[in-house]
């Protein structure tokens, strides 16, 4: 009996019918789409050159991606069809690798973002908590729902969960698990994204101390093994939980003490530094008397402080009486930024060379906007990418490193960052900005009481170099 595989070469032609309109392309072209795929198993059939293989797809969209294949690039034909539309089609034939490398944004630029879309979730359009994901994808907290957006900004599924209004959400297993939680009703819940129920929930209880009840939760991160929750009961007591993932029991208490004053106050914000092991936590407040506040590093095998600096007042240079109002961690470069609340200024600390006054105020090294800043009210800041993006108000800048003597990863002085405005005035008059959060090659950015989720990508020209 005749073999159906043939020794074809790869500059052998290949025809095939496809939805009723006839394609012909070599093997090699085929190939390129990897040995798992459907193409790739067609391009070895022994086929009469008169009887071309039949697909029952839509010839229009598999135009698209043979061009796709055929030049590593999306032609302009594609933009006829939405990204789910391409993506089903490519799942049909198993080229999804090759589709999603084509349909990811350019590395991260700040100095060339703009805004490239709004999420807006249905059903309730205001966004009161999101997370970004490394692949790009976000989850979305529109008031007791989390909808999911995936790496081209599908939208895959929204859960409706017990609570009125999520505040803190968190994607904790790659399984899609999910924590979230409520600054009005206590407890740390766990939703399973694959059938939208809730798998358990976690309150911080302690039987010898009645105070302990109904805490609420204010910052969630998460670890390998472990989900860190910051709980604040009515009396003041606070602590962050170390929760096993796999069995959601508590495994340890961290940083218990009574929030009594600014230095003891609930962790509004916790980050797991993975590569040093440690828990990072910090909290801020503000008063009559301007903002106040601390960082602590803790190890997580013992649960005891390993740094710590409370503001203002700790530190030579720690501009007494301009504390932070916001902080923000790089897990990948291990530095830590923060804001001053009064005069604006952005100071940067290496986490590997902590010491009792670790900040270096960075000097603008972009002429045009020295002494541009100021002190306001309403600052976030969020490091993503050896970056480190401002909101003021509802103003967008990006401080981006600069090469010291020709080497990037040099030490860090006051004249390491170069900062730039990345808005427009359309887009700085939308609204102050309550968070920025950078997930893949896309930096997503929600505003006070505005609908939607901003979603900043780098233009398809950034970091080209003119050829003359």
């Amino acid at each position: 009996m005749e073999s159906q595989f043939s020794n074809m070469s790869l500059t052998d032609r290949i025809k095939l019918n496809v939805g009723g309109k006839l394609f012909e392309t070599t093997v090699s072209t085929l190939q390129s789409s990897g040995p798992d795929s459907l193409l790739s198993a067609l391009s070895n059939r022994h086929v009469s050159s008169n009887s071309p293989i039949f697909i029952d797809r839509d010839p229009e969209i598999f135009s698209v991606l043979l061009s796709l294949l055929r030049s590593n690039r999306l032609p302009s034909t594609s933009r006829r069809f939405s990204d789910q539309e391409l993506s089903d089609e490519a799942s049909y034939y198993g080229i999804e690798s090759v589709l999603k490398s084509a349909l990811l944004p350019n590395p991260l630029s700040g100095i060339d973002c703009s805004v490239v879309d709004v999420i807006r979730p249905a059903s309730d359009g205001l966004v009161s908590a999101f997370h970004a994901v490394d692949d790009g994808s976000v989850w979305i907290g529109h008031g007791g729902q989390i909808s999911v957006y995936d790496w081209n900004l599908s939208h895959t599924g929204t859960v409706r969960t017990h609570l009125d209004s999520i505040t803190s959400i968190k994607q904790v297993t790659t399984s899609f698990m999910a924590a979230v939680a409520c600054d009005v009703a206590s407890g740390v819940h766990f939703y399973n994204f694959a059938n939208g129920r809730r798998v358990g929930s976690v309150e911080w209880t302690d039987p010898t101390d009645p105070r302990i009840y109904k805490a609420r939760v204010t910052a969630i991160t998460e670890s390998p093994d472990s989900v860190f929750a910051a709980f604040d009961s009515y009396h003041k007591e606070n602590c962050v939980l170390d929760i096993d993932k796999s069995t959601l029991q508590v495994k340890a208490e961290i940083g218990r003490q009574s929030g009594n004053s600014s230095k003891s106050i609930v962790p509004g914000n916790l980050t797991y530094l993975k590569d040093i092991g440690l828990l990072a936590a910090n909290a801020i407040t503000s008063g009559a008397f301007g903002f106040s506040g601390y960082i602590r590093l803790y190890d997580q095998r013992s649960g005891k402080v390993a740094w710590e600096t409370n503001e203002p007042g700790s530190g030579r240079s720690s501009r007494f009486g301009d504390s932070f109002a916001d902080v923000s961690f790089d897990v990948n470069e291990l530095t830590m930024c923060k804001i001053c609340s009064k005069s604006g200024d952005l100071a940067m600390a290496d986490l590997r060379k902590l010491s009792d006054d670790p900040w270096i105020y960075l000097r603008d090294a972009n002429p045009s906007l020295r002494n541009t800043s100021g002190g306001m009210l309403n600052s976030v800041v969020h490091c993503y990418k050896k970056q480190v993006f401002v909101g003021r108000d509802g103003g967008l800048e990006v401080w981006s490193r600069v090469a010291q003597n020709g080497v990037d990863n040099a030490e860090i002085v006051e004249e390491s960052f170069r900062r730039n405005f990345m808005d427009k005035l359309e887009d700085s008059e939308r609204g102050i900005i309550k968070k920025i959060e950078g997930g893949g090659e896309r930096l997503f950015v929600s505003r006070e009481e505005v609908e939607g989720l901003e979603v900043w990508q780098s233009s398809v020209f950034s970091g080209a170099v003119l050829v003359s």
